[in-house]
């Protein structure tokens, strides 16, 4: 195999990852890529007594979004919405608890599927849960988008996510291409070696 192989599609690869570095901060959180895993974090402190932890999916499913029509009026190509979930805890300085959302972020949206306590120490196996978010009271479940939404855990943050989230595949598919290209190249080689010691 000849060594241009892929070079062409490596620098254009290299091109948008340099138009596009990553961003080690937001709304005072600090960004933590974590390099090598399918997870971002991110931390921040809230007052004087409260620390926050986010940890941030890569996409990890998606779901139907309003369908477009073409020029003609006829039906287009069905869109889809990508989704990232993200783990919310919530620490308070002398409290042994700890608060922790599990929420849904969709490129311009944030909705909370759980929120549940458990003890700052220890997670259990098979940790209860509760209900399901939306089975709870209106005025409890606005009074907890209020409480994230103060913390900087909203719509913004999702829309910063979502590109954090298409950076880091960047970011992560280049030296993963570069591996991919030594390994194709050295079998190459070693096949190459192989026939010649054979003629």
């Amino acid at each position: 195999m000849g060594n241009g192989w892929g070079e062409k599609h490596q620098l254009f690869i290299k091109w948008r990852y340099l138009e596009a570095k990553p961003v080690a901060e937001f709304n005072g959180f600090s960004v933590d890529r974590r390099p090598g895993e399918q997870w971002i974090k991110l931390e921040k402190k809230f007052g004087e007594k409260e620390e926050i932890k986010v940890e941030v999916t890569m996409f990890d499913r998606s779901a139907p979004a309003v369908q477009s029509h073409d020029a003609k009026g006829g039906q287009g190509v069905e869109e889809v919405m990508m989704h990232i979930t993200l783990i919310v805890s919530i620490f308070k300085e002398g409290l042994d608890d700890v608060v922790e959302f599990v929420c849904s972020a969709w490129p311009d949206a944030l909705d909370i599927d759980k929120v549940y306590v458990r003890a700052r120490s220890v997670v259990p196996y098979k940790l209860y849960m509760g209900p399901l978010f939306k089975e709870l009271d209106e005025k409890l479940q606005d009074s907890l988008f209020d409480f994230l939404e103060a913390r900087g855990i909203d719509d913004s943050l999702c829309s910063f996510l979502h590109k954090s989230a298409k950076e880091k595949e960047r970011t992560e598919y280049i030296p993963r291409l570069g591996i991919v290209k030594s390994f194709i190249e050295a079998k190459s080689h070693d096949s190459e070696a192989l026939v010649a010691g054979h003629s």
